[in-house]
């Protein structure tokens, strides 16, 4: 089999770093019009390559997607202990409320948690962030599907994979990643990768958390005849009848491809 190149990095070799904002594009060409591939956010690992004109070439450290990242994006802070776990909080300059917030980490986000002082938690290199919105690393959700209804009404965003705009494929990633679980970056990896096929019989069939896939697309099932999904024709996170999604897609032209199974229904 081919290589992918999305996940392929360029000759030699890297240096270790670690994004250093709230998020960050990757993008597929080292300029800020290029499409957005997908996006990084704080504390994850990245190997860097080479620079151009204020972009670095990058390969992300937790999907292993490459591409092109601006150049303020990094730094060597320590190994992370925890991470966020709610959709979004805010990193302050000190362990008070009404000092205005540095950045926005999000769900997912990796922290080095140096001490805590009252309600916050000291994060390297500098900045609070409420104790309660953090977990340990090894923290994991129990349903991953709760995860991914927090999102409901977010809106749809190409490569995005925060609370402030995701895709499809973002959503799926991010929610699965809260329940410890790995998965690739987009709808054709991890139909390739997650779970085992199931055979698709009838919308109403559909467990909780099975994954629903067409080409280019991936819906999670809520397992009450319903689907969750970022999608372009709601121009957001939302939950859809999921016959009449099967049935609305199809009119457009895209049948499903597969049903992926992570786990049994309990």
């Amino acid at each position: 089999m081919a290589p992918d190149p999305r996940l392929t990095p360029p000759p030699g070799h890297g240096k270790p770093a670690r994004i250093a904002v709230g998020s960050a594009p990757l993008r597929k060409e080292p300029r800020p019009d290029a499409s957005l591939l997908t996006e990084a956010v704080f504390g994850e690992p990245v190997t860097i390559f080479d620079a151009e004109e204020g972009w670095v070439h990058v390969q992300l450290g937790l999907d292993y997607y490459v591409g092109w990242l601006p150049e303020w994006a990094f730094d060597q802070s320590p190994a992370p202990t925890h991470k966020v776990a709610v959709l979004r909080t805010f990193l302050f300059p000190g362990p008070d409320i009404k000092l205005p917030p540095k950045d926005v980490l999000s769900l997912g986000a990796r922290v080095a948690v140096v001490s805590e002082q009252g309600a916050f938690a000291l994060v390297a290199p500098f900045g609070y962030v409420p104790a309660r919105h953090i977990a340990p690393l090894a923290a994991a959700e129990p349903d991953f599907v709760a995860v991914a209804e927090r999102f409901v009404g977010t809106p749809y965003l190409w490569g995005g994979k925060t609370s402030l705009g995701l895709d499809c494929s973002g959503l799926v990633q991010v929610a699965l990643d809260a329940a410890g679980m790995s998965a690739p970056r987009d709808s054709d990896q991890q139909e390739a990768a997650l779970g085992t096929e199931v055979p698709f019989t009838r919308a109403d069939a559909l467990q909780r958390g099975d994954l629903v896939f067409w080409k280019g697309h991936v819906a999670i099932a809520r397992g009450d005849g319903t689907l969750l999904h970022a999608n372009a024709h709601h121009m957001m996170v939302a939950v859809e009848d999921a016959a009449e999604a099967i049935a609305r897609i199809a009119e457009a032209g895209s049948e499903v491809t597969s049903i992926r199974r992570l786990q049994p229904s309990s």
